[in-house]
């Protein structure tokens, strides 16, 4: 019975999970408080583990949502040679040519800028600059903090863009040096717990340019690599002993997160067609404050 109540446990962090990391609100702010409502009955060493292995679960349904968006390969055609013809720059090509497959070259160039975006975080994690800021800014009023100040700054920089056409309006078009500014603004949610990974970077994509879609659909496929190679660290440094428990609480939080991941994601992707993310901006400062406001009278 005691199972029980901690399988379903791990379905609501799931559920949790799969809302808030594609929604611009911050997972860690509600994970924070969820976890001070509902505890896992684990150790510390596997609750670090869990919040981070779960996300696998989410990243499943970007793969799946996007898979046309981030799979180059396929069959050739003829009329893919004849397509090529006559574009004679390398980068310039539609298809490259491997026997019978054919690399969709934009496709190609989309993963490199992505590369190029993961590199701020990469140096991040290299100098531990991760764990230092964790110990810095992982409390209450840190993820408040954090929460309210970029809730301001989606609704400043949405008043701000108000009836602006975007220079990029599609992912293709995002340049190399906004690939870098990007990753830049990613840097900013593994500095301040609370900052939220997409709401930083879709908030850094916004202020250079890129349209809600573009920023969006970036945001999402820049969590690919970022999202596997934290969850792959994380399981490395807990290693592999799990308990059966263990392991059946894991799954259950990672098919949660795939599932509501890919309702959340369709969601936004709708959304932003006619909205704005200003409803976000209002939500985080709320949420900043009921944090704040929890820390104050000693709940978290």
């Amino acid at each position: 019975m005691e199972n029980i109540f901690e399988f379903l446990k791990a379905l609501l962090f799931g559920i949790v999970e799969g809302i808030t990391e594609w929604l611009p609100v911050s997972s860690t702010g509600h994970m924070i408080l969820l976890n001070e409502f509902v505890k896992l009955n684990v150790s510390e060493e596997f609750w670090d583990l869990f919040l981070v292995v779960i996300q696998l679960g989410a990243i499943l349904a970007v793969v799946l949502i996007f898979w046309t968006t981030i799979w180059p390969f396929a069959l050739s055609r003829n009329t893919d040679r004849l397509e090529n013809l006559g574009r004679y720059g390398f980068w310039q090509q539609k298809y490259w040519y491997i026997g019978p497959i054919a690399v969709k070259m934009e496709i190609i160039i989309n993963w490199l800028k992505i590369v190029v975006a993961c590199l701020p975080a990469i140096a991040f994690v290299l100098f531990d600059l991760d764990d230092v800021c964790d110990a810095l800014f992982y409390n209450a009023v840190g993820v408040s903090i954090a929460l309210i100040v970029f809730g301001i700054a989606f609704i400043l920089i949405e008043t701000r863009n108000a009836g602006r056409n975007s220079m990029i309006q599609e992912m293709s078009d995002i340049t190399w040096n906004m690939a870098v500014l990007i990753g830049v603004f990613q840097l900013l949610a593994a500095a301040f717990p609370g900052t939220s990974r997409s709401g930083a970077t879709i908030i850094g994509a916004l202020l250079i340019g890129v349209s809600r879609k573009a920023a969006s659909e970036f945001t999402f496929i820049l969590a690919i690599p970022v999202m596997l190679g934290a969850s792959l660290l994380e399981l490395l440094d807990f290693g592999f002993n799990l308990s059966g428990t263990e392991i059946i609480i894991l799954l259950i939080g990672m098919i949660s997160a795939f599932l509501v991941s890919i309702f959340v994601i369709k969601f936004l992707l709708s959304y932003i067609r006619k909205h704005d993310f200003k409803v976000f901006g209002w939500y985080r400062i709320a949420l900043g404050i009921v944090v704040l406001l929890c820390g104050v009278i000693g709940i978290i």
